[in-house]
């Protein structure tokens, strides 16, 4: 599933609420720094070494602007969360700081009850600006969906970027990120793709502990996969990994 424009929605998210999109990236294909199997907009098909054409900073405040303005006040007062999200990973923008700095004028004028959100795979927070950034909005929900290399490259089919390198960066970031995990069970390639064995989820839980996050958000699968070997896991289940999170002091939530 891809999105065709900059501002998309208001969509129901199951975490967010009511969530205004904000897409930076191509609307004919996803354009990513991971490959994951899970993700709802299907595999890779631009190379990220490659320039490709991204939303203007001017274009995206335009838009964001227009979306708002056209909108009631009653409209605006019910939006919980301007999120970016989008065909990919935001932060892949080369103008991600001057972009949050125009949402969070435009939230403060039309809708200051609301939230900016922005999920990002912690990729590219080696870099100061997109560090800052994040460091400046509401909701830097970062992902984190395992605690070891081989599993990482199992799920995520990382372009370029290094596990340890990541892990640094959100031990960097500390208390204020949200991290996000979703967890399956399945088979990609002829190889077995679980983060929830014990070897595993215990060593995702040392690093979250490491992290010290505000809190943890952990959720299945909801849409349709690229691979689709993949087990979706239940509330019930979700809880039990939950449970061993909030005993380390961290708020978690599932979904």
């Amino acid at each position: 599933m891809l999105f065709e424009s900059i501002v998309f929605g208001p969509i129901s998210s199951r975490r967010l609420g009511v969530s205004l999109g904000v897409n930076l990236l191509p609307t004919e294909k996803k354009y990513c720094s991971f490959n994951c199997i899970y993700c709802e907009c299907g595999w890779n098909q631009i190379d990220t070494k490659v320039d490709v054409p991204l939303n203007k900073r001017e274009d995206v405040k335009a838009a964001l602007k227009m979306r708002l303005e056209s909108n009631s006040e009653q409209e605006n007062a019910k939006i919980n969360s301007i999120t970016f999200s989008g065909n990919g990973e935001p932060t892949i923008h080369p103008d991600i700081l001057g972009i949050v700095n125009d949402v969070i004028e435009l939230r403060n004028q039309y809708c200051p009850q609301a939230k900016i959100t922005i999920l990002s795979n912690s990729t590219n927070l080696v870099r100061e600006d997109v560090f800052e950034a994040l460091q400046k909005i509401d909701n830097p929900i970062l992902k984190l969906d395992s605690g070891t290399e081989e599993m990482y490259n199992r799920i995520n089919k990382p372009v370029s970027a290094k596990f340890d390198t990541i892990i640094d960066r959100l031990k960097a970031f500390g208390g204020k990120c949200i991290i996000q995990t979703l967890l399956l069970r399945g088979e990609n390639e002829g190889k077995v793709i679980d983060n929830t064995s014990e070897e595993e989820f215990e060593a995702w839980l040392g690093i979250v502990k490491e992290i010290k996050p505000r809190s943890v958000m952990l959720y299945s699968i909801d849409r349709e996969t690229p691979e689709k070997e993949l087990e979706k896991l239940l509330i019930p289940e979700l809880e039990r990994y939950a449970e061993r999170v909030r005993q380390l002091g961290i708020e978690t939530n599932t979904y």
